[in-house]
């Protein structure tokens, strides 16, 4: 089991890299965890989702913002509609960082 300061690091670390919601559900699955997990756990590249936003401000069209989260099909969709003439470009804007957050905390869960 972790200690309780090594998770709280973790979480104010990496907070902004997680849905809200799901914060206490991840301090949970954290503590019954061992070091040599979270080791593995800490050294995860995460999506930040202020950058993602900011590529899908101005990259979005050709669904660059989409590649980079893994959603290739969405992607590849992107970059032949034009965004589909803009209009998932925009809805994007309002939710790609709450994408960003769902990918990291997918990825932290699959590894726990």
């Amino acid at each position: 089991m972790l200690d309780q300061q090594k998770i709280d690091m973790y979480i104010m670390t990496n907070a902004k890299y997680f849905p809200e919601d799901k914060i206490f559900y991840l301090k949970e699955k954290l503590r019954t965890m061992d070091d040599e997990k979270f080791s593995i756990i800490a050294t995860i590249e995460m999506k930040d989702p202020t950058t993602l936003l900011l590529i899908s401000i101005f990259l979005g069209s050709l669904g660059v913002d989409r590649f980079m989260l893994g959603d290739t099909g969405m992607g590849i969709l992107k970059l032949l509609t034009v965004g589909c003439c803009g209009i998932l470009t925009i809805v994007d804007w309002f939710t790609i960082s709450k994408k960003a957050k769902e990918v990291n905390f997918n990825k932290v869960m699959s590894l726990i």
